[in-house]
């Protein structure tokens, strides 16, 4: 066995000691905690109702793939399959739906391709970020980002560019 299989059970009779001997009650904290998950919750489900709304209609619209188009002079340039180019546009906004869409590029190009090893990639090292900055300054009611969003759309950015070189050097 790991020690992996024991750390829940550890945790537990850890905070089960501390507080007994602190004599701490523990549901009472337990619920106070529960109550502010709930209330975040219910703050920041307008952000992530809107949010979803949006790509809901960016998907379904086609957007995304008159856009690959559109992009796909540049895309060539950087030796990018446009496979990959919805993948690039939805993944900074949906984890969800940049999972359908490297879901499609497996299954139409298989794994092994280039296709499937950039969006491998880019599904490893790029985030969903403009998901993650609605709800963690949502639940702190941060309204001005100031430079998060373009810094962590940067980093974005340099996932998309590297990914590409990066398997193109490793698997050629």
């Amino acid at each position: 066995m790991s020690i992996s299989n024991y750390i829940v059970p550890v945790m537990v009779i850890l905070i089960l000691g501390i507080a007994f001997f602190t004599k701490t009650d523990i549901f009472d904290s337990f619920c106070k905690g529960a109550k502010e998950g709930l209330n975040t919750t219910v703050d920041i489900l307008p952000a992530l109702i809107g949010l979803m709304t949006c790509i809901g209609l960016l998907r379904t619209s086609g957007f995304t793939y008159i856009l690959t188009g559109f992009l796909s002079p540049v895309t060539s340039l950087l030796n990018f399959p446009d496979e990959c180019t919805p993948l690039v546009l939805i993944r900074p906004l949906s984890g969800s739906g940049a999972l359908a869409v490297f879901e499609d590029v497996l299954k139409n190009n298989g794994p092994d391709s280039l296709p499937g090893l950039i969006a491998s990639t880019l599904m490893g090292s790029s985030e969903t970020t403009f998901y993650t900055v609605a709800v963690y300054f949502g639940a702190v009611k941060i309204k001005k980002t100031r430079h998060t969003i373009p810094s962590a759309l940067s980093g974005d950015l340099t996932a998309f560019l590297t990914a590409s070189f990066v398997v193109g050097i490793l698997c050629l």
